[in-house]
This record gives structure tokens, sequence and C-alpha cells, in this order.
């Protein structure tokens, strides 16, 4: 059975908003992924707005909420702003203020776990699924699973940034064992963070997994390939 693909478009948005232009469009490539393969379309609204802006979750939601997982923080902003535009499923991730792109999991501490709760609980009232974004840990898959999760996102960074492939296998050893407990406690498994052509296939052989979400090389591949052949190719692998 082939995994689901989640494709995340933001940075068709960041370069867009190089320009402040009004092209290329979030939405017509998000409906440009799905022809090509897509299961799920990506995209994270950031507190900085640096790549994709409400009027972008408007339409995509509006147009394709069926397939639209979005990325937040866990501010009441945030959760505000999902449960005006209600897409079909939103991942909760930690932000932190400067940094280039999410440095890892959420980090469960109890006033995160008081607010990422009662966020869950907003949520789920509106019928919206919700995914946390957590380290491969045995005690934040718990916590995940406490809180009332639907998912658990698996951050993958530090495996895709193995410096050998000793370590790369210890760190996939990781993930499988988390996937395992993850099903054990009834959460869907998905995973992502410097997912690639060459380091997807061992995570998507993990049994368990269900859906992987995966941007920045797909965005990059497209730049030699054509972005309807780098969504393929991606799907194909998985």
């Amino acid at each position: 059975m082939s995994l689901a693909l989640g494709v995340n478009i933001d940075h068709i948005a960041t370069l867009r908003q190089a320009r402040r232009a009004g092209f290329p469009d979030p939405l017509s490539y998000a409906f440009l992924a799905l022809a090509c393969g897509a299961d799920y379309i990506v995209v994270h609204l950031r507190k900085d707005r640096r790549h994709i802006q409400e009027e972008d979750l408007a339409r995509l939601c509006k147009k394709l909420r069926k397939h639209i997982h979005l990325e937040c923080s866990y501010t009441p902003q945030m959760q505000e702003a999902v449960l005006k535009y209600k897409p079909y499923s939103v991942c909760i991730v930690p932000e932190l203020p400067g940094e280039v792109t999410t440095t890892g999991g959420l980090k469960f501490t109890p006033a995160v776990q008081k607010r990422v709760g009662e966020m869950v609980e907003a949520l789920h009232k509106k019928g919206i699924l919700v995914s946390l974004f957590v380290s491969p840990e045995a005690s934040d898959i718990r916590a995940a699973a406490k809180l009332g999760a639907d998912i658990v996102e698996l951050c993958t960074r530090d495996y895709s940034e193995a410096a050998n492939k000793k370590q790369a296998q210890k760190l996939l050893q990781d993930l499988a064992l988390s996937t395992l407990l993850a099903k054990e406690l009834g959460l869907k498994v998905h995973a992502g963070h410097g997912l690639d052509y060459e380091n997807v296939l061992a995570v998507a052989d993990i049994g368990g997994m269900e859906c992987m979400n995966i941007g920045f090389s797909i965005i990059n591949r497209s730049l030699e390939v054509g972005f309807p052949s780098a969504v393929a190719e991606m799907k194909e692998l998985m």
C-alpha cells in the first residue's frame, strides 16, 4: 500500500513574497500537486507571515478544504485563524523567533501541555483533525496521546541530517519504535522535515507509517524537472 503524500507549498509563496507579486499563486500549485499525485496540501501559517498569508489559507480552504493540512503554532491567535478557515487537519508545531525552519518537536512543558490541550479540544469541537509535531521519543508520543491528538508527525530532522550511515540507522530505529508505540496508543503516524528523494525510502518502509509531508526537496527538484514531474517522482517513490 502506498503512503499518502502531503506536498508543502510554502516556498511557492516564498517566491511570490520575494517580489510582493501576485504570482506564483499557491492555489494554482495546490491544484497541480493534487493532479500529479499528492494526497494533501501542506501550508504553514507562520506568525511572521514570511510565505503563506491568511488570504492564501482562506482561498485554499474554500476550494480544497478536504485536502488542506495546516501547520501552525499553538498561540490563541493561530487558534482563532484555524477556527475561522477550518482546514481539514492541523499540525501544531513549535515556532521560535528567528528560526529559518522548524527546529524540532514540541517541548511538552506543563504550560505547553495546557495550551496545546485547550487548542486540541477547541479544534475537535469543529471537526478538525489534530496532529502534533513531535520528536521520536516515547515520552513525547505518550504526551501527544494524553492530549487527545489524532495524529503524531514524527520529526525526521535528525535522521535527515545524520553524519553517517551508522547514525542514520540508529535514528531510523528510533523512528520505527516511535511509530510502533504511536500505533499501540491509537494514533495515526506521519513523518516530515528534511526528507528528500534519497532518504525518504527508508522512512517510507517503516511499518505503520501513513503519510510523508515534504516540501523543500520537491520545490528544489522542480527547478530541474518541473513541478508536476517533481511531485509525481516523489509519489512514485512512496
